[in-house]
Protein backbone atom coordinates (compact mmCIF):
# COMPACT_ATOMS: atom_id res chain seq x y z
CA UNK A 1 0.00 0.00 0.00
CA UNK A 2 1.11 3.49 -1.03
CA UNK A 3 1.25 6.39 0.91
CA UNK A 4 0.41 9.71 -0.76
CA UNK A 5 2.20 13.06 0.59
CA UNK A 6 1.28 16.06 -0.25
CA UNK A 7 3.76 19.22 -0.02
CA UNK A 8 2.82 22.83 1.64
CA UNK A 9 3.31 23.76 -1.87
CA UNK A 10 0.85 21.69 -3.37
CA UNK A 11 -1.59 22.12 -0.48
CA UNK A 12 -1.49 26.01 -1.33
CA UNK A 13 -1.84 25.48 -4.72
CA UNK A 14 -4.90 23.27 -4.22
CA UNK A 15 -6.48 25.70 -1.37
CA UNK A 16 -6.30 28.82 -3.92
CA UNK A 17 -9.23 29.35 -6.14
CA UNK A 18 -9.09 28.84 -9.61
CA UNK A 19 -11.98 31.45 -11.23
CA UNK A 20 -11.08 35.69 -11.35
CA UNK A 21 -9.78 37.16 -8.57
CA UNK A 22 -11.29 40.46 -9.91
CA UNK A 23 -12.95 41.18 -13.31
CA UNK A 24 -13.33 44.80 -14.88
CA UNK A 25 -17.19 44.24 -16.26
CA UNK A 26 -16.73 47.79 -17.54
CA UNK A 27 -14.30 46.88 -19.82
CA UNK A 28 -16.44 44.78 -21.70
CA UNK A 29 -18.82 47.87 -21.96
CA UNK A 30 -16.57 50.55 -23.46
CA UNK A 31 -14.79 48.39 -25.65
CA UNK A 32 -15.05 45.60 -28.52
CA UNK A 33 -12.49 43.21 -27.66
CA UNK A 34 -10.23 41.53 -30.20
CA UNK A 35 -7.49 39.81 -28.91
CA UNK A 36 -6.69 38.66 -25.33
CA UNK A 37 -3.16 37.67 -23.62
CA UNK A 38 -2.33 36.53 -20.32
CA UNK A 39 0.62 38.39 -18.30
CA UNK A 40 2.42 37.70 -14.61
CA UNK A 41 2.92 40.75 -12.80
CA UNK A 42 5.38 42.34 -10.50
CA UNK A 43 4.04 42.62 -6.86
CA UNK A 44 5.61 43.39 -3.34
CA UNK A 45 4.20 41.47 -0.67
CA UNK A 46 1.50 43.59 0.76
CA UNK A 47 -0.07 43.25 -2.70
CA UNK A 48 -0.32 39.63 -2.49
CA UNK A 49 -2.09 39.39 0.58
CA UNK A 50 -4.83 41.77 -0.23
CA UNK A 51 -5.30 40.60 -3.37
CA UNK A 52 -5.98 37.25 -1.90
CA UNK A 53 -8.63 39.65 0.19
CA UNK A 54 -10.02 40.46 -2.33
CA UNK A 55 -8.73 44.23 -1.90
CA UNK A 56 -8.56 45.20 -5.77
CA UNK A 57 -10.70 47.18 -8.23
CA UNK A 58 -9.22 47.24 -12.24
CA UNK A 59 -12.13 49.09 -13.23
CA UNK A 60 -9.96 52.30 -14.37
CA UNK A 61 -7.03 50.27 -14.95
CA UNK A 62 -5.31 50.38 -18.54
CA UNK A 63 -1.88 49.08 -19.56
CA UNK A 64 0.92 51.41 -20.80
CA UNK A 65 3.61 50.74 -22.57
CA UNK A 66 6.95 52.33 -22.64
CA UNK A 67 10.62 51.55 -23.59
CA UNK A 68 9.22 47.95 -24.61
CA UNK A 69 7.77 47.21 -21.20
CA UNK A 70 4.18 46.65 -19.94
CA UNK A 71 3.00 48.55 -17.06
CA UNK A 72 -0.36 48.63 -15.11
CA UNK A 73 -1.88 51.94 -14.53
CA UNK A 74 -5.17 52.37 -12.58
CA UNK A 75 -5.32 49.22 -11.26
CA UNK A 76 -6.13 49.57 -6.68
CA UNK A 77 -5.47 47.72 -4.42
CA UNK A 78 -6.19 48.27 -1.18
CA UNK A 79 -3.24 47.63 1.92
CA UNK A 80 -5.01 45.65 4.79
CA UNK A 81 -5.01 46.92 8.44
CA UNK A 82 -2.21 44.16 8.76
CA UNK A 83 -0.05 45.02 6.23
CA UNK A 84 3.74 45.96 6.84
CA UNK A 85 4.51 48.46 9.47
CA UNK A 86 8.03 49.14 7.32
CA UNK A 87 6.84 49.81 3.85
CA UNK A 88 4.31 52.29 3.30
CA UNK A 89 1.72 50.61 0.53
CA UNK A 90 0.39 52.43 -2.20
CA UNK A 91 -2.91 51.75 -3.15
CA UNK A 92 -2.26 52.96 -7.11
CA UNK A 93 1.20 52.28 -7.43
CA UNK A 94 1.91 51.47 -11.00
CA UNK A 95 3.00 47.41 -11.65
CA UNK A 96 5.37 45.66 -14.26
CA UNK A 97 3.69 42.77 -16.19
CA UNK A 98 5.52 40.54 -17.72
CA UNK A 99 5.13 39.18 -21.34
CA UNK A 100 7.79 37.58 -23.86
CA UNK A 101 9.37 40.23 -25.79
CA UNK A 102 8.27 38.60 -29.28
CA UNK A 103 4.45 39.29 -27.99
CA UNK A 104 5.21 42.48 -26.14
CA UNK A 105 6.59 43.84 -29.83
CA UNK A 106 3.65 42.89 -31.86
CA UNK A 107 1.02 44.48 -29.08
CA UNK A 108 3.83 47.70 -29.46
CA UNK A 109 2.90 47.25 -33.45
CA UNK A 110 -1.17 46.98 -32.85
CA UNK A 111 -1.81 49.98 -30.77
CA UNK A 112 0.54 52.26 -31.97
CA UNK A 113 -0.52 51.62 -35.93
CA UNK A 114 -4.70 50.56 -35.69
CA UNK A 115 -5.29 52.36 -32.84
CA UNK A 116 -5.88 50.11 -30.27
CA UNK A 117 -5.50 50.44 -26.23
CA UNK A 118 -4.96 47.52 -24.06
CA UNK A 119 -7.21 47.25 -20.81
CA UNK A 120 -6.78 44.86 -18.16
CA UNK A 121 -10.19 42.26 -17.98
CA UNK A 122 -9.37 40.44 -15.11
CA UNK A 123 -7.03 39.39 -12.49
CA UNK A 124 -6.60 35.17 -11.76
CA UNK A 125 -4.61 32.55 -9.88
CA UNK A 126 -2.62 30.28 -12.07
CA UNK A 127 -0.25 27.81 -11.13
CA UNK A 128 -0.04 29.70 -7.30
CA UNK A 129 0.85 33.10 -9.21
CA UNK A 130 -1.37 36.39 -9.89
CA UNK A 131 -1.72 36.91 -13.73
CA UNK A 132 -3.84 39.75 -15.29
CA UNK A 133 -5.59 39.04 -18.63
CA UNK A 134 -5.46 42.29 -21.15
CA UNK A 135 -7.00 42.35 -23.80
CA UNK A 136 -6.67 44.62 -27.48
CA UNK A 137 -9.51 46.77 -27.92
CA UNK A 138 -10.65 49.60 -29.17
CA UNK A 139 -13.54 51.87 -28.18
CA UNK A 140 -16.68 52.06 -28.54
CA UNK A 141 -18.94 55.09 -29.83
CA UNK A 142 -21.91 55.86 -27.83
CA UNK A 143 -24.44 54.65 -30.01
CA UNK A 144 -22.69 51.22 -29.36
CA UNK A 145 -23.17 51.10 -26.11
CA UNK A 146 -26.78 52.43 -26.34
CA UNK A 147 -27.08 49.48 -28.79
CA UNK A 148 -25.33 46.88 -26.32
CA UNK A 149 -27.58 47.63 -23.12
CA UNK A 150 -31.29 47.91 -25.24
CA UNK A 151 -30.02 44.36 -26.51
CA UNK A 152 -29.54 43.45 -23.24
CA UNK A 153 -32.95 44.86 -21.76
CA UNK A 154 -34.75 42.36 -24.59
CA UNK A 155 -32.62 39.44 -23.51
CA UNK A 156 -33.49 39.82 -20.34
CA UNK A 157 -37.59 40.67 -21.23
CA UNK A 158 -37.16 37.47 -23.60
CA UNK A 159 -36.17 35.50 -20.90
CA UNK A 160 -38.95 36.48 -18.62
CA UNK A 161 -41.71 35.82 -21.36
CA UNK A 162 -40.35 32.71 -22.14
CA UNK A 163 -40.51 31.79 -18.39
CA UNK A 164 -44.26 32.79 -18.18
CA UNK A 165 -45.18 31.13 -21.29
CA UNK A 166 -43.68 28.03 -19.99
CA UNK A 167 -44.91 28.06 -16.86
CA UNK A 168 -48.50 29.34 -17.71
CA UNK A 169 -48.69 26.46 -19.97
CA UNK A 170 -47.88 23.69 -17.62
Amino acid sequence: MSTLTITRKEAAKAAKPSGPIAENRRARFDYHIEERHEAGMVLAGWEIKAIRAGQVQLTDGYVLIKDGELYLIGCRINALRSASTHVSPEADRTKKLLMHKAEIRRLVGKVEQRGFTLVPLDLHYKGGRVKVEIALAKGKAEHDKRNATKDREWERERGRLMRHKVSSSS
